[in-house]
C-alpha cells in the first residue's frame, strides 16, 4: 500500500483498535498462482488475529504463504467545496479521506472442536455485549452448538506486519480541516490534525 508519511498511522493500539471497530476483514490468500479473497470477522488477541471460515470453503486447506487481511474503517468523499481554500484561491480537487489497516501474517487452520467453541463464544460476545438482552452460544443447545462446529475450521494468524494509513485530511490547512470536519457526519474518525 502507498503511504506517504503525513498518513502514516504507526501506533500499534491504534491500529488495533480500528481492527476490533471494524472486525470484518477482506482476506487476501495467494494460492496455486492466484488471489482468494474471502470476508471474514476477525478478532485481535495480542499480535494474533483469530476467526473462522466454512469447513466448505477449501481457502483453510491452501494456507502456508504470508497472506494479508485488510480492515476497512470510517471513509467518506470530499468535496472541495468544503476547503476553505476553495473561496481563496479555487485550486483544490475532490479526494477520498479512509482509515485502514494492512495486518500481514502466515496463517494456520485449527480443526479443534473446543478451540473453536472458545472462537465462536468470544465472537459473539463481542458482537452481542452492546445489546440489551445479548444473545449467548450457550443459548442454543449444546449438542447443536458441538455439530455446528464441524462445519467450520478456525484460522489463526500471527501478525508479522501492521500497516495503517489514515487519509484525513492532514495535508490540508487548518481552516480546510475544519470545513470537512463540518461536513462529516462524525469526524474524529477522519480528521486528524497534522502530526508535530
Amino acid at each position: 500500500m502507498y503511504v506517504p508519511p503525513h498518513f502514516a498511522e504507526t501506533d500499534p493500539e491504534v491500529l488495533r483498535a480500528l481492527i476490533r471497530a471494524h472486525p470484518l476483514g477482506t482476506w487476501v490468500v495467494p494460492a496455486d498462482g492466484t488471489l482468494i479473497v474471502n470476508h471474514i470477522p476477525f478478532l485481535v488477541r495480542g499480535d494474533t488475529l483469530v476467526g473462522h471460515v466454512a469447513r466448505a470453503n477449501d481457502v483453510w486447506k491452501r494456507l502456508g504463504a504470508e497472506s494479508v487481511v485488510v480492515f476497512q474503517g470510517a471513509e467518506s468523499y470530499i468535496s472541495p467545496s468544503w476547503y476553505a481554500s476553495k473561496r481563496e484561491h479555487g485550486k483544490v480537487v475532490p479526494t477520498w479521506n479512509y482509515a485502514v489497516v494492512h495486518a500481514h501474517g502466515t496463517p494456520r487452520a485449527i480443526e479443534d472442536k473446543d478451540w473453536l467453541y472458545a472462537l465462536v463464544t468470544a465472537l459473539t460476545d463481542s458482537q452481542e455485549s452492546h445489546r440489551a438482552e445479548p444473545w449467548k452460544v450457550t443459548d442454543a443447545p449444546d449438542e447443536f452448538v458441538r455439530a455446528t462446529l464441524g462445519a467450520i475450521v478456525g484460522i489463526e494468524m500471527p501478525v508479522t506486519r501492521l500497516v495503517g494509513k489514515w487519509k484525513s485530511s492532514q495535508n490540508r490547512s487548518e481552516a480546510d480541516r475544519a470545513g470537512v470536519s463540518a461536513q462529516l457526519p462524525d469526524p474524529t474518525d477522519l480528521v486528524r490534525p497534522p502530526r508535530a
